[in-house]
């Protein structure tokens, strides 16, 4: 797969918006998503539907392995950690639906209203952020401020948010959420949906995206993110986005941008 445009993050989620084509190889990440193609369809393939199928808009679980395939179109992608009170509350919602689940009319067609409107009009990153958090709104409805997330773990990602760029050992987190490793171990999975390696790869694999949205090259993320070097910050991608680093492609903030699609690859088979 290609996609060309740009990606704004905030504590807890991001907005990827611009154009794509093309086939994701199978992966699967922390944060559950959102993709919202501007016109036609999209194609998930999930565990549940290996054969796939199509959806104007979908909504696909945390830590769910599926693969998207599209024509060029232009597409808002949405990531929204479960953790986090807007994650919990469409965990709730999805809950009794599969790995990849429509997202319903007409909170679909105002979501990609409010997207695409902002898109179009050349809309700053913060402006952009916030219409990101909007259009999560729209579906996840408005949740209390706070998540209902155990206060040691809440402590634990605080710590790790803040030393992501070093070395994160699970000692310490533990000790920084008053646990033994074991208890902490099993807690983080109940309260998060992962495990503290899976969560800080994560994290890293974002600050590294954000670093080339940013303008610089993907060895230079590697290294701001503290991963060990660039072939692991993209077996890392690969495994959570289903692509290569370099086919995701910045572009400047334009009002045809979400109209243009990227330019013809062969797709990732």
């Amino acid at each position: 797969m290609l996609a060309s445009g740009r990606v704004h993050f905030w504590q807890g989620g991001s907005l990827w918006i611009g154009s794509g084509q093309g086939r994701t190889q199978w992966h699967a990440h922390h944060a559950h998503q959102i993709t919202l193609p501007f016109a036609g369809t999209c194609r998930f393939r999930s565990e549940d539907d290996s054969a796939g199928a199509e959806f104007s808009g979908a909504f696909v679980h945390s830590e769910r392995p599926h693969q998207l395939e599209m024509e060029p179109t232009g597409v808002a992608q949405l990531f929204v950690e479960p953790e986090t009170a807007e994650g919990q509350a469409l965990q709730r919602r999805f809950a009794a639906q599969g790995g990849v689940a429509h997202v319903p009319e007409p909170e679909r067609a105002a979501m990609v209203e409010l997207l695409m409107s902002a898109h179009g009009a050349n809309a700053d990153a913060q402006a952009m952020v916030a219409t990101g958090r909007a259009a999560i709104a729209v579906l996840a409805g408005t949740p209390s401020a706070d998540a209902e997330l155990d206060r040691r773990i809440a402590r634990a990602l605080e710590f790790i948010r803040a030393g992501i760029r070093g070395t994160v050992k699970l000692s310490d987190v533990a000790a920084a959420a008053a646990l033994s490793p074991g208890r902490f171990r099993h807690l983080f999975v109940q309260e998060t949906g992962a495990a503290l390696r899976t969560y800080v790869l994560w994290l890293r694999i974002n600050i590294a995206i954000e670093r080339s949205m940013a303008g610089g090259s993907w060895t230079d993320a590697a290294h701001d993110a503290g991963f060990a070097d660039s072939a692991h910050l993209s077996r890392t991608f690969k495994r959570m986005f289903g692509i290569n680093p370099a086919t995701l492609v910045r572009a400047e903030r334009t009002a045809s941008a979400a109209a243009t699609p990227p330019p013809r690859r062969h797709a990732d088979r």
